[in-house]
């Protein structure tokens, strides 16, 4: 999905419709990279590995499709604003040049 560099769009700020400059679009953050191989981490997916029944917990289901956020930084006021476009969709978003 591409986006324009600049949308006019409403400023809360403001308190009216201005030109927005999109500055970045926003990427999905890691769920803490760091906790992987961690002892806990690593003892319940021993426990959960296999053809046995539900142990402790079932692996939570991941969503096939992210929110696309983009930061939104106003002209007048240079106040920014985080928008996300298009609900639940697996397009990334893409600044046009």
């Amino acid at each position: 999905m591409k986006i324009a560099k600049e949308i006019s769009t409403y400023c809360p700020y403001c308190n009216k419709h201005t030109v927005h400059i999109v500055k970045s679009v926003i990427g999905p953050k890691p769920a803490n990279p760091s906790r992987g191989m961690s002892v806990s981490n690593r003892r319940h997916n021993r426990k959960i590995k296999g053809y046995v029944g539900k142990v402790k917990a079932k692996t939570p289901v991941k969503k096939l499709a992210k929110k696309q956020k983009a930061l939104l930084e106003c002209k007048e006021c240079h106040k920014s604003i985080q928008r996300v476009f298009g609900n639940r969709t697996k397009k990334k978003l893409e600044i046009k040049r």
